[in-house]
């Protein structure tokens, strides 16, 4: 049988469906459905769908606020890596600059040793100088002593007045400063 025909003769037939209600409480049940249904469309429904737009455009939000933190994010990132590169130049100026002024700080503590080795030589030439002459005077004093003492005793008379002694010291020390010069002079010829 007809399911049209079970809720036609609804309540004529002897024998019902137990799975099919009888057809007053199917048509109460489906007036009641359209009414509540109808409440719910009418009520529930706009608020449920401005909750669900609202929730979209607070997705939609932030999901364009995080590309715009992205975006900006980037740039921050941009930047961070331009500061570095350029405390990097900074830092090999610096370097350079460091290494530059080593050069000039070794070259000119160089000079300042070199100035002061030639000072040293001076005074060691002035020194050995100032040596020679009070040896050459030491040893003049020295060879005139003899010299008399020794002329003395070939003259035979005594030459003890210091002014006749220094003469005679004088003239025997320069003959042999003449002589020397012309002696080395010769043995360079030869």
């Amino acid at each position: 049988m007809n399911l049209l025909q079970i809720a036609a003769e609804g309540g004529h037939s002897e024998e019902q469906n137990p799975l099919l209600p009888p057809m007053p409480e199917l048509v109460i049940g489906l007036i009641a459905f359209l009414i509540v249904f109808g409440l719910l469309a009418k009520m529930l429904l706009p608020r449920i769908n401005k909750v669900l737009e609202e929730r979209h455009a607070a997705i939609e939000g932030g999901m364009e606020k995080a590309e715009a933190a992205q975006i900006e994010a980037e740039s921050v990132l941009q930047q961070y890596k331009d500061q570095l590169a350029e405390a990097q130049r900074e830092a090999n100026r610096l370097r350079e600059e460091a290494r530059e002024q080593g050069v000039a700080l070794i070259q000119e503590m160089r000079a300042e040793g070199q100035r002061q080795r030639e000072e040293i030589i001076a005074a060691g030439h002035s020194q050995i100088e100032a040596d020679r002459k009070a040896a050459s005077l030491s040893l003049r004093q020295d060879v005139g002593k003899i010299a008399t003492d020794l002329a003395g005793k070939l003259v035979g008379e005594s030459l003890e007045d210091s002014a006749r002694q220094s003469r005679v010291i004088d003239r025997f020390l320069d003959e042999l400063e003449s002589k020397a010069p012309a002696d080395a002079e010769a043995g360079a010829t030869r």
